[in-house]
């Protein structure tokens, strides 16, 4: 019989997880230091191998990477920030990461109301004064994690629908028809804002939160940033020899420079959008300017040049967006419900950007309690949009939580400073619209990497669930296979056929299954969470093998004294509204 001696048990790994290598300290001086801890004691004897009984080196040799509810390795966790300097330079950062959605989604549907280019820029820039206002909200009171709240994919499909309602039909003049299909649109956005607000200020969101797993939360995160694929190289294949350099140089710039050039300083990776917009930007404008696309088909020349996208010419010098500039908002019932269900896939995708955020700001797990004060003033956000009339809703910007990932930067104070920044040029139109005009094809090049961080945050979370299980492997892949493949078939349907697949006489109907069904994130989330909650749920083994139990004293605001850093309110305002 052979003895085989072992290291002593780390038995405080179950306990602590994120202290197994390192603990971190916040200090009072607003910097982040990674300290390590002592090693642990080698064995005296070396292992005899399974197989064969051979020797297999040193006992900490082959050992499974240790699991951590703090990631670690960033730079600048949710509480500290950078210097002044480079904390504006990375505000900046993300009001450009941001841009490109602000931009797509008011100039696809800006049109189809029958408004120009000077309605565009107005919604725009109304867009993103909205989107400063809730940021600063949402970082001060609600998630209090470094999310950017801007414009929301989700809601084109009911916004669109009240564009190309008939009951505009006997409107000739396309300004008033604007006018009118944007108070409709208001009307809705007010009244599903509500709903939204109910979901988070009454508890219900928290109630969903309990019973979140690490296995639930993975598909719904890794779908956040998969399921916008369309947007990824689709968009950059529009003009290729654009947006391919554009990804290229992204690369180049976060990836490999770093190693190449070895410095105190991290620049390259940490700025890479911004070296990699104005190579790629002066590049296209040389491309322009020597007439490369002069000959070229129209659809060519709206992707690849810098002066096709009228923005420049349409917006103010200065102009101070207000509530209900359009008029006095519409309300209609089929309306309110489809963008209800906006609101519901909209809920559904922030949680999905709160979770791979507050992973790259190296936070604990939210307290359910925290999810529901996010989805809370994700109402108030949806509200103002409603007020103002940006045309869409809002959401948790995914490419933004994906530049979290990409800089190391998860600084709450950075985030602040970009809504600064969204305030600022959304009032000096004309500035703002120069950044508007970046070739899409650059922006759809960023999303690439971006949303591919958040995917590999969801990935992430696999560390907490048992992969050995067979009941794990069918929940996690039957889940991102069902989410992906029911919403390619929704999207593909409406792209061949005019319509989706639900197509009753009820418009309002078919566009609640329309926006629920096309989300791959929505679709499966509502999977994983009711097989997590169905299947085998008797067994001793399922809480350790979908990770629950290393969420568990999460669960509760006060049960982890870190938990109070990272989601506190400021002021102390906890005492007024507390957190259970």
């Amino acid at each position: 019989m052979v003895t085989v001696k072992t290291s002593p048990p780390r038995t405080a790994s179950l306990s602590l997880p994120s202290f197994f290598t390192s603990s971190y300290t916040f200090h009072s001086h607003n910097t982040y230091i990674q300290t390590q801890t002592p090693p642990q004691p080698e064995a005296t004897q070396k292992k005899t191998m399974a197989a064969g009984g051979g020797n297999s080196g040193k006992s900490d040799d082959f050992q499974p990477f240790p699991v951590k509810d703090q990631l670690p390795g960033v730079d600048f966790c949710v509480c500290t920030s950078p210097s002044w300097p480079e904390s504006i330079l990375h505000g900046f950062q993300h009001y450009l990461v941001m841009l490109g959605t602000t931009v797509i989604v008011s100039s696809t549907i800006v049109p189809l109301m029958g408004g120009g280019n000077t309605e565009k820029a107005e919604v725009i820039n109304t867009l993103l004064f909205v989107s400063g206002l809730n940021t600063l909200l949402q970082t001060f009171f609600g998630t209090r994690l470094p999310v950017v709240i801007g414009g929301s994919y989700v809601f084109i499909i009911p916004t669109v629908s009240i564009a190309l309602s008939s009951r505009y039909s006997f409107l000739a003049d396309p300004n008033e028809r604007f006018k009118e299909s944007m108070r409709d649109v208001q009307g809705a956005l007010i009244v599903a804002s509500f709903f939204t607000m109910t979901i988070g200020f009454f508890g219900f969101w928290r109630v969903f939160a309990r019973f979140f797993s690490p296995l639930a939360a993975a598909p719904l995160v890794i779908l956040t940033g998969l399921g916008l694929y369309s947007h990824g190289f689709p968009q950059l294949a529009r003009c290729v020899e654009v947006g391919l350099p554009a990804l290229i140089a992204l690369i180049f710039f976060s990836q490999y420079i770093p190693h190449l050039i070895k410095s105190n300083r991290a620049i390259f990776d940490r700025f890479a959008i911004l070296f990699s917009i104005v190579v790629i930007w002066v590049y296209a404008e040389i491309l322009t300017a020597s007439g490369a696309y002069d000959n070229s088909v129209s659809k060519t020349q709206f992707s690849c040049r810098t002066d096709r996208s009228g923005l420049t010419s349409a917006a103010s010098w200065i102009r101070v967006p207000y509530p209900l500039q359009w008029g006095r908002p519409s309300f209609h019932a089929g309306d309110a419900v489809s963008v209800i269900a906006a609101s519901f896939v909209a809920i559904i995708e922030s949680t999905g950007t709160f979770i791979a955020a507050s992973r790259y700001a190296s936070a604990t797990p939210i307290p359910p309690s925290v999810h529901s004060r996010g989805v809370g003033w994700l109402g108030v956000a949806i509200l103002l949009n409603g007020l103002f009339g940006t045309g869409t809703g809002s959401t948790a910007s995914v490419e933004n939580a994906g530049l979290l990932g990409l800089t190391r930067v998860g600084s709450r104070r950075v985030v602040q400073i970009s809504a600064l920044f969204m305030l600022f040029l959304s009032v000096f139109g004309k500035f703002g619209a120069i950044l508007a005009s970046i070739p899409l094809p650059i922006v759809a090049a960023l999303y690439c990497v971006l949303f591919a961080y958040v995917a590999s945050a969801g990935l992430g979370l696999l560390q907490f669930c048992n992969l050995n299980s067979f009941r794990t492997k069918f929940i996690l892949g039957f889940s991102l296979f069902i989410g992906l493949s029911i919403s390619q078939y929704f999207n593909e349907y409406l792209l061949v056929s005019g319509h989706g697949p639900v197509h009753t006489q009820s418009t309002w109907f078919n566009n609640v299954m329309q926006t629920i069904f096309s989300s791959p994130a929505t679709v499966a989330i509502m999977v994983a969470f009711f097989l997590d909650c169905t299947h085998s749920y008797w067994h001793d083994s399922v809480r350790r093998d979908n990770g629950s139990h290393w969420w568990e004293k999460f669960r509760s605001f006060n049960a982890d004294t870190r938990t109070e850093n990272f989601y506190s309110l400021p002021a102390n305002l906890n005492r007024f509204f507390p957190s259970f």
